[in-house]
C-alpha cells in the first residue's frame, strides 16, 4: 500500500498510530481496579513536560495499524477498554469506538480534550492541560475529570475547569508522579477543604505494572 493510501486511512480513522496494547489494571481515576485492555496511540501536540509517554508524541514513530486488527486483539481480554495517548483525539475515533462497541466492549477514553470529541464512549475522562485547553462541548460529557498537580497553581487551574464540567462529573486530583512527594499533602489537605474533590493515585506505579 502506498504512503498516501495509507495516510487517507488513517486521516479516515481506519488505521491509527499504534504505540503499544496491553492487558493491565486501570491504576488511575474512578475505575482503577479494574482490569482493562489499553489501546496507546501515538501523536500528541500538548507537550506536558512532566508526560511520561514522550515517545508516544511522534505518530510517526508508530506504525499505522488497521482497526481490524486492534479490535481483533482487544476482544480477547476484558470487556473495558481504555483509548489512551499521547492524544487519542488527534484521529477520528468513530470507526475504532463503532467496531469495539459492535463487541459489547466497553468503551472508555483518557484525553485532555485538545481536539474535538470523536468516537462512541462509555467513560470520558477528562485531564485538562494548560498548554493547549480542551475545545468544543466536552466538558458537558466527561463523566471525570482529572487535574494533574504540579504547583499550588494547579488547584486554581482544576477549579476554572471543574465549573464547566456536568454535575455528576467526578473530580480527582492527582499528584504528578515527580514531585509526589512534595504535592500529595497538599492535595490531601485540598480535598479535605473542598470534599467535592478526590484524590487519584497513580496505584498502578505502586504495583510495578504497567
Amino acid at each position: 500500500m502506498e504512503v498516501k493510501d495509507t495516510m487517507d486511512l488513517v486521516d479516515k480513522g481506519l488505521f491509527l498510530p499504534l504505540m503499544e496494547e496491553f492487558y493491565t489494571i486501570q491504576g488511575e481515576g474512578y475505575h482503577k481496579g479494574t482490569a482493562a485492555y489499553f489501546i496507546r496511540v501515538g501523536g500528541c501536540d500538548v507537550g506536558c513536560h512532566w508526560c511520561d509517554v514522550k515517545e508516544s508524541w511522534d505518530a510517526e514513530k508508530h506504525p499505522p495499524t488497521d482497526i481490524v486488527h486492534i479490535i481483533e486483539n482487544a476482544t480477547k481480554y476484558s470487556d473495558t477498554i481504555v483509548v489512551t495517548g499521547g492524544e487519542p483525539l488527534t484521529w477520528d475515533m468513530q470507526p475504532l469506538t463503532e467496531g469495539l462497541k459492535s463487541r459489547n466492549l466497553k468503551t472508555h477514553i483518557e484525553t485532555s480534550g485538545a481536539y474535538p470529541l470523536t468516537g462512541q464512549w462509555d467513560w470520558i475522562c477528562l485531564s485538562p492541560k494548560k498548554l493547549k485547553p480542551p475545545v468544543g462541548a466536552i466538558h458537558s460529557k466527561a463523566h471525570e475529570l482529572k487535574v494533574i498537580v504540579y504547583n499550588k497553581s494547579d488547584f486554581a487551574f482544576a477549579e476554572e475547569h471543574a465549573l464547566k464540567v456536568g454535575e455528576d462529573c467526578v473530580l480527582y486530583l492527582q499528584p504528578e508522579w515527580s514531585v509526589r512527594e512534595k504535592v500529595t499533602p497538599l492535595i490531601v489537605d485540598y480535598v479535605m477543604q473542598n470534599p467535592k474533590w478526590k484524590v487519584s493515585l497513580q496505584t498502578h506505579k505502586y504495583l510495578n505494572i504497567p
